[in-house]
């Protein structure tokens, strides 16, 4: 389920480190974060949608990623991001 524009944008405003900022692991976590949480509610409907799954677990794999990257780059803006969005509680 891709993202509207608007909806990005305010993503964008929200998680950036700075002006012009749109490809920080901030930035990019909270877009990833989004989309997970629409495909999740996305098969609490369609349960069978096993092409869309391979998507969602794409997403989480590539999420999972980029905080592992920032966890070891600076823990601080780790902590910071997971406590914004709610993830790894």
């Amino acid at each position: 389920m891709p993202l509207n524009g608007d909806r990005k944008k305010t993503l964008i405003e929200q998680y950036r480190v700075h002006d012009g900022d749109t490809g920080s692991p901030e930035v990019q976590i909270a877009i990833l974060t989004e989309r997970i949480n629409g495909l999740t509610e996305h098969f609490k409907d369609h349960r069978k949608d096993h092409h869309s799954r391979r998507g969602l677990l794409m997403l989480i794999g590539k999420r999972r990623g980029l905080l592992g990257y920032l966890q070891k780059k600076d823990p601080g803006r780790y902590r910071t991001i997971i406590d914004k969005l709610g993830i790894r509680r």
